[in-house]
């Protein structure tokens, strides 16, 4: 992490970081789940009670039977609050700014996010921290591109990834959100976006690759880079369909790791089939090691 070489990938699970075990969730306090976030769209939408409860399945029903427009105001109405910003969120933001405190170059970084919430970005912006939104399009005419939002000034959007120059992630800290987001700056919220129903995975799935729609830079980055997995769970279904867009079925290239609480038998097989070292560690302990393996770079010299 201090050389620049290792991209977190944030899921769900992130969100439960610093959360007292027994707090319900509570809009405006605490971010929901995916379980939660399940429930309450079933709730809205009459989903079937005989039917599973999977925010995938719910989502669809939902887009189904009252259309996407409902679902996003559902959606928006959820995340449009300041939730609290979990100590993960905190180490990521403060990061380049902790290395140059240790005597350590600062690292501009890449972070990927499947999550919709802005907690990730207020945090950067509370620690003073310049960086780029890159976020993915699922609907409308735009539907299956990225746009760009700079520290200053309106999104655009990106037209042609092999030849977008208006990213600097040698100066700034980039935020790649592949699964939308919710857009607070805007009276029409007309820059929401949700990959969050059985119709958009598929769609996900059938455009290409990753790696092909995002500027070419960063497309480097995720190519020749380690990868720390927060907040997953190989039982999820977008993580599989993440691995998929990114990397195929190969194995990862650069050696990753994945930090999740009470891996079965079989997550730790599909890790292992991706080259990914999984550790049952739960994040709220992870985080103050890393801070701690953080200070102790102040008793070495200076990197390359």
């Amino acid at each position: 992490m201090a050389q620049g070489r290792v991209i977190p990938l944030l899921g769900a699970g992130v969100n439960l970081c610093g959360r007292p075990p027994d707090a319900a969730w509570l809009p405006g306090a605490y971010l929901p789940s995916v379980g939660e976030l399940a429930r309450h769209l079933a709730e809205r939408f009459d989903y079937p009670r005989d039917e599973t409860l999977d925010l995938v399945r719910v989502s669809e029903y939902a887009f189904v039977m009252s259309g996407s427009g409902p679902l996003y105001e559902e959606l928006h109405q959820v995340f449009d609050a300041d939730y609290a910003i979990s100590p993960l969120h905190r180490f990521l933001a403060g990061l380049p700014r902790r290395l140059e405190q240790v005597n350590q170059p600062r690292r501009c970084q890449l972070i990927v996010t499947t999550n919709y919430d802005d907690a990730l970005e207020r945090a950067f912006r509370e620690a003073g921290e310049p960086f780029d939104l890159v976020c993915y399009i699922a609907e409308g005419d735009h539907r299956g591109k990225f746009a760009h939002w700079p520290p200053e000034g309106e999104p655009t959007l990106i037209e042609i990834p092999n030849e977008y120059e208006k990213l600097r992630p040698g100066e700034r800290s980039v935020i790649l959100k592949i699964h939308g987001a919710v857009d607070r700056a805007g009276l029409e919220a007309e820059w929401d976006s949700y990959v969050i129903t059985e119709d958009h995975y598929i769609d996900y799935l059938t455009r290409t690759e990753i790696q092909n729609l995002v500027p070419v830079m960063l497309a480097m980055q995720l190519r020749r880079s380690h990868f720390l997995f927060l907040g997953y769970s190989m039982r999820d279904w977008n993580l599989r369909v993440i691995l998929h867009r990114i990397w195929g079925e190969q194995r990862l290239k650069y050696k990753s790791w994945a930090i999740q609480r009470d891996p079965d038998r079989l997550e730790r097989e599909f890790w292992g089939l991706r080259g990914v070292d999984v550790y049952d560690v739960p994040l709220e302990e992870y985080v103050p090691a890393l801070e701690a393996a953080l200070a102790e770079l102040q008793q070495m010299p200076a990197g390359p």
